[in-house]
């Protein structure tokens, strides 16, 4: 008999975590062994269970997704992983496969297109939508010529968050409670995106923030 494929089930939101089990274990080769809906919980269960692959959501409340990626890729190496997340993947898809995931998904992707990724993750290869996997080559093909690289792709995974945060119209202090950091934290972010990014005040980051994030709705 064919031994299951196992998985361990990362998010904080237990109706979707419960959808996420289900479409999996609809494969009758899939089993899900454990659910986590923090980093520490799923840390837990990792001492006691090793799944052959982990399914982690981007936002665990006020803990980022990819600290549990980064974790589990240094202690335990084999364990595929595949980023499930709201946010763009223009912001977060290279971080996360950085980090140490195998592919990066988009919540508002249908079950069959789950189960497509999961597929291509246990053959060995990479996951990410068509439009990603062209942007990525169309950025190594500018690092190895002179043409210039989106500035965006030198912030860092927080400083993506804030920068999408202020491209959809919200101020410092919305974005502070949203996640959970104080205004001079913010600020504070704000100030190294302006720098990295090369405008000279708040006022034009904000233009350059909406109209970026308008370009990629289209």
């Amino acid at each position: 008999m064919r031994k299951p494929t196992t998985f361990l089930v990362v998010d904080d939101h237990p109706l979707f975590r419960q959808g996420l089990v289900s479409v999996v274990e609809d494969n009758p080769h899939y089993m899900v062994i454990g659910q986590a809906a923090s980093i520490a919980e799923a840390m837990d269960l990792l001492e006691a269970e090793e799944p052959d692959m982990m399914l982690i959501d981007i936002s665990l409340g006020e803990e980022s997704g990819l600290e549990l990626v980064k974790n589990v890729k240094a202690l335990k190496p084999h364990i595929m992983m595949l980023v499930i997340s709201m946010y763009d993947e223009v912001i977060y898809a290279s971080t996360s496969l950085k980090a140490g995931a195998r592919g990066y998904l988009m919540k508002q992707e249908a079950a069959k297109t789950l189960m497509g990724a999961i597929e291509e993750i246990l053959k060995g290869k990479i996951y990410l939508s068509d439009a990603m996997r062209e942007r990525m080559i169309d950025t190594m093909v500018a690092q190895q010529s002179d043409t210039p690289l989106d500035p965006i792709d030198t912030l860092s995974a927080r400083e993506k968050e804030v920068f999408r945060l202020i491209g959809n119209g919200y101020g410092v202090s919305e974005i502070a409670e949203m996640l959970n950091l104080s205004f001079k934290t913010i600020n504070v972010y704000r100030d190294n995106i302006r720098r990295k990014i090369a405008v000279s005040d708040a006022g034009e980051l904000r233009k350059y923030a909406i109209k970026w994030t308008k370009s990629r709705e289209l």
